[in-house]
């Protein structure tokens, strides 16, 4: 007899009973604690505990069976239950009893195996058969994404009949796979035009006399223009309007051009979809915008800058540092005083007493590491050092023949400082060595100058009406025009974008030039003539993203306008007009990204609002 172990649940044996010697089916149901034993179940649910040692294959005649016609093929196991032939054991239990084989022990365990592995290919049939049973849509997204493989292996197995299968006919059969998934998609190569309009390809002839285009007309011959000739003229009105070509538009000339001359075309198909994509969605493009609106400006009132050392005169200069969350603040009370903005308490950092030196103008150097101050009635100056902490006084600059020092502008680079002279004098110093280095002279005197943002050229009005433009390395005056309107100038500007040129008048009026208009032309027509103020125009002020122009009077109370820029118009929620905080004006600055605005006022005040975009 040979053992039969190791069995598998679900493999069909026979029972016999003891009693009357029927076989009966049964099958395993589960593995015993004990090793080799096993639970097998009947068809009426009787649970049988047996173990291998008693297993064995026989080939005896079953139900008429003859053992001539049996196949060890088809082989089945059986069990001989003794339901009681052995009086020795415990009540209730069962023995099994196995029929011996009368063939040799070679072909029961040949046939043992042969027919355990046919049992185990039929599951694993039906396994894949159920899994295999998927529905017609799957199928068919199968073949969108893999390709259809069967019609690839298909081929496979033709070019396989034919000959070795070669690089070039896996290429073949890939590249045929792909034309196939391109015509089951049908996906267009390029995109084709809606419609094409006959009229489109020749010239069109636009009538100027109407009354929208008659601004563009430039005489009287001119009553009708080409399309084209048309849109020329309505570009160069939006760029004077605009005060020359927009940042956006000159970069996306740039990429253009750098697009033809490479080479490769990766970049330009990139801008292609990124232009297709604009045109089919509107999205955040229109319901969205960084720029500042018109009209109402969200604003909130902060606790004064000053607030921890309070003045009770005149504040002269305001100013913000250019790299560091902090204000500056001097006035007449000789003191220049350094405080940390955060809206809510702004400690003092530090505050310098100047003996006998009431404070006319204060500002930092564009490093932020010095502060300049001039004084009303001395020719004497002084550079505090913030990083040493040294107060320097500069007593006399040889070469510069002035009796007192009083207006001066720090060059966006750092490198020079002008001092506004008499007779209409402008001194160049260099900021190191605090030595002269040129001279310039205008016609009148000069009220106000300003730097280029690049410091390349140096802005100055007079009290005659005029403007002046010097080159600043040669020293030569590039253009001179006459501020539209002006009798007598009061204060100059200029953006930190270099596009606008705020000229303030003592009638009140603020014109706002185009920065190329101003270099060409000797009477240029301003943008917009500002006329909210009734007073002499004394402050200008730009804020860093040319957004806001703020401008102020020292005449009277509450004059002071924030304009928005380029609608050039006043935003109506300020000043509050019920609550008069704004004391005559003195000075006005914006912090370095636009975040606080702060005004010095006649009573030692640094008024400091948070602007919210």
């Amino acid at each position: 007899m040979g053992k039969i172990c190791p069995l598998n649940i679900r493999d069909a044996i026979q029972v016999q009973g003891y009693i009357d010697g029927t076989w009966n089916e049964a099958a395993v149901k589960d593995f015993a604690k004990t090793p080799c034993s096993y639970f097998v179940e009947t068809p009426d649910g009787q649970v049988l505990r047996c173990n291998c040692r008693q297993l064995m294959t026989t080939r005896e005649e079953i139900q008429g069976e003859s053992a001539d016609s049996w196949d060890p093929e088809s082989f089945t196991f059986r069990l001989r239950i003794n339901m009681g032939k052995n009086r020795t054991d415990t009540p209730g239990s069962k023995r099994v009893a196995v029929k011996r084989s009368t063939d040799s022990g070679n072909i029961e365990k040949e046939g043992s195996q042969m027919k355990r592995e046919e049992i185990k290919r039929m599951r694993h049939l039906e396994t894949v058969t159920a899994l295999g049973e998927k529905e017609d849509a799957e199928k068919y997204l199968e073949e969108l994404v893999f390709g259809a493989e069967d019609e690839l292996l298909e081929r496979l197995g033709a070019a396989e009949t034919k000959g070795a299968v070669s690089g070039n006919l896996l290429d073949e059969d890939s590249s045929d796979s792909e034309v196939e998934n391109e015509a089951r998609f049908q996906v267009q190569s390029a995109q084709k035009a809606a419609w094409e309009d006959e009229d489109d390809q020749g010239e069109e002839i636009v009538d100027m006399t109407h009354r929208f285009r008659k601004d563009m007309v430039k005489s009287d011959a001119e009553k009708q223009l080409p399309k084209g000739k048309l849109q020329q003229r309505l570009r160069e009105q939006f760029q004077r309007a605009m005060g020359g070509t927009p940042a956006w538009a000159e970069k996306r000339v740039l990429k253009k051009k750098k697009g033809k001359k490479s080479e490769e075309d990766d970049g330009s198909e990139e801008e292609e979809e990124e232009e297709n994509d604009l045109l089919h969605r509107t999205g955040n493009f229109v319901t969205s915008s960084k720029s500042l609106p018109k009209g109402f400006i969200e604003i909130k009132n902060c606790l004064h800058a000053n607030n921890n050392r309070p003045s009770d005169v005149c504040l002269t200069s305001v100013q913000f540092h250019p790299s560091a969350q902090v204000i500056m603040t001097g006035g007449v009370d000789q003191s220049i005083s350094l405080f940390q903005v955060d809206g809510k308490t702004n400690p003092k950092i530090q505050s310098i007493h100047l003996e006998k030196f009431p404070v006319y103008k204060a500002r930092f150097s564009a490093d932020g590491e010095q502060v300049i101050a001039t004084s009303m009635h001395n020719k004497m100056f002084y550079v505090y050092d913030m990083m040493g902490g040294k107060i320097i006084p500069v007593y006399g600059v040889r070469g510069l023949e002035e009796k007192r020092v009083k207006q001066f502008e720090v060059s966006p680079d750092g490198s020079l400082l002008l001092l506004t002279g008499t007779s209409g004098y402008l001194h160049l110093l260099t900021m190191k060595t605090k030595e002269l280095v040129s001279s310039m002279k205008i016609n009148g005197k000069a009220v106000g100058a300003a730097f280029s943002p690049d410091g390349s050229k140096i802005y100055t009005n007079s009290d005659e009406g005029e403007v002046f433009v010097w080159d600043v390395k040669s020293r030569t005056c590039l253009n001179r025009f006459t501020d539209e309107g002006c009798l007598k100038g009061t204060c100059i500007a200029v953006s930190r974008n270099g596009q606008y040129l705020a000229c303030g008048s003592n009638s009140g009026v603020v014109n706002v030039y185009s920065h190329d208009v101003c270099l060409q032309e000797s009477n240029p027509k301003p943008l917009k003539a500002i006329m909210n103020l009734v007073t002499s125009a004394t402050s200008l002020s730009f804020n860093p993203t040319t957004e806001i122009l703020a401008v102020a009077s020292n005449a009277a109370d509450e004059a002071v306008k924030l304009v928005h820029i380029p609608s050039f118009t006043v935003f109506s929620n300020f000043p509050v007009m019920k609550k008069k905080a704004i004391h005559l004006a003195q000075c006005m600055d914006f912090s370095p990204r636009s975040g606080f605005f702060s005004i010095a006022t006649n009573k030692g005040k640094a008024l400091l609002y948070r602007l919210y975009s």
